[in-house]
């Protein structure tokens, strides 16, 4: 792969490229703070360019922090490029059910099918009742909330309604976590996802040798997840034999993926169908809760864009116990807003790869099995790219804005032939949430307790840390 480049200009090595100078042994990883890991290498980007070396250990990292060069690592998946082997291991030595997330060559292409096929926009729209029901329980609960003058912890509460909606839409199982119920799958994630990302960055892999406290929890988890994971599978199994005709109109995505994986020739198996099982789990909670947080407190951070957001939700899907699935479709402003939220807080901030050849990226030279560290957070945010990067304006990604937004800066959910095949999805969570909010209250405040801009949090996502909301009914 070579862009940007002639055929005289010189290739450089990685050895030559500037960057942070690491320490003995330990690399880059002292000067790295491992829940602001994302902030320290965006600095350094701006530093150092769109193309420089950090190293993880004695293991050498190329950051490539320019999008079109960002774009074009994505577009060479999965032929050029990979996730790195060393975040697939970790996953498989925790029960290896990570789905086409982590799946590559043959195994990705198999389980994409099935997964596009769960997850197609007529797919998920057939499903739409179930959706605002989980709405509508939201809603109640924040009445609840504003008739005490109660605080609503944001980021918990949207989780729950993550979580809700993707137990419904896709097991057919009717959990209410909304209004404090426990979600024993969800439960055991909550230790599963950091542990994923802790193990990716670890110099030392103690946890294969002797086992600290924390490491037998996770094992507890992982084998309580697996169990719950197998029941759900075999209960849409028995569903399926005792009602054939279920296999032509599915209930749920797990029955629309059992089939797809049983058709002829299909490659897929209940291993992979359990993988993709635990996937939509990790999507449905962390990535669109995180997103839809930040969003909303954008939105209260920006009076004005607010109140052309709530213009539009009050002229196109006034009532939320009305709500249509073409009501959705329509709100072009709330779907700006949730882009531009994406782009200035990506719950995604940085997305590491492994070159599967010999590859050059710019003028670097990158050899078979060389790592990269994909900025997804650089030219986005930078004014030679963005007037006014800084500023929270919606208005940037409607059809006639002028000047019109390079769509190539911000990709929040990849790209090239492995984009989320969530994106739909994650989008009507989104608009779903915000609409009914912007309908039924006046949000008094979105803040953290002591007043600060909300600070980010890298776990196995960028979350936003302590925000409260209080609201009045309108």
């Amino acid at each position: 792969m070579q862009t940007t480049m002639t055929a005289t200009t010189p290739l450089r090595q990685m050895n030559e490229l500037p960057g942070p100078r690491p320490w003995p042994l330990l690399g880059n990883l002292p000067q790295m703070r491992p829940l602001r890991i994302h902030q320290d290498v965006e600095a350094w980007s701006r530093q150092y360019g769109p193309l420089f070396k950090i190293s993880f250990g004695k293991t050498p990292l190329l950051v490539v922090a320019d999008h079109e060069l960002v774009n074009t690592v994505l577009r060479d998946r999965p032929d050029g490029y990979r996730r790195p082997a060393l975040t697939e291991s970790v996953a498989l030595e925790m029960g290896g059910r990570t789905g086409v997330f982590m799946a590559e060559g043959a195994a990705w292409r198999n389980q994409r099918r099935m997964v596009m096929t769960a997850l197609a926009p007529h797919a998920v729209k057939a499903y739409f009742p179930s959706l605002v029901s989980v709405v509508l329980r939201l809603q109640k609960h924040w009445q609840q909330a504003a008739r005490a003058g109660k605080e609503i912890d944001l980021a918990e509460d949207l989780k729950r309604y993550s979580v809700d909606i993707i137990a419904g839409l896709a097991f057919g199982t009717a959990v209410n976590t909304i209004d404090g119920g426990e979600d024993v799958i969800q439960r055991h994630m909550d230790v599963v996802l950091p542990a994923i990302a802790r193990r990716s960055i670890a110099l030392f892999p103690y946890w294969r040798y002797f086992k600290l406290p924390q490491d037998r929890h996770l094992d507890a988890c992982l084998a309580e997840l697996n169990k719950a994971v197998d029941e759900l599978i075999a209960n849409a199994r028995t569903r399926l034999e005792a009602e054939p005709a279920r296999r032509e109109h599915p209930a749920n995505l797990l029955e629309a993926m059992i089939c797809a994986a049983d058709e002829g020739g299909s490659g897929v198996d209940d291993v992979a169908v359990a993988g993709n099982v635990t996937t939509m789990l990790l999507a449905g909670e962390d990535t669109t809760s995180n997103s839809l947080a930040w969003m909303l407190y954008l939105l209260q951070q920006n009076p004005d864009t607010l109140r052309k957001a709530r213009e539009e939700v009050l002229r196109v899907a006034p009532d939320p116990g009305a709500f249509t699935i073409e009501q959705m479709d329509g709100l072009d402003y709330l779907e700006a807003c949730a882009q531009e939220a994406m782009r200035l807080k990506p719950v995604a901030p940085f997305m590491p790869m492994e070159s599967l050849r010999d590859n050059v990226v710019g003028d670097v030279q990158v050899p078979k099995g060389g790592l990269l560290w994909c900025v997804m957070r650089n030219n986005s945010v930078a004014e030679q790219y963005v007037p006014d990067a800084a500023d929270f304006k919606p208005e940037r990604w409607l059809p006639d804005s002028v000047p019109a937004v390079n769509k190539h800066l911000s990709i929040p959910f990849g790209s090239g032939v492995r984009t989320c095949p969530g994106r739909y999805l994650a989008l009507l969570e989104i608009k779903l949430a915000s609409a009914m909010l912007l309908s039924s209250f006046d949000i008094e405040s979105i803040a953290t307790v002591d007043g600060k801009d909300a600070e980010e949090l890298m776990g196995f996502t960028m979350s936003p840390i302590g925000l409260q909301m209080r609201l009045q009914h309108s």
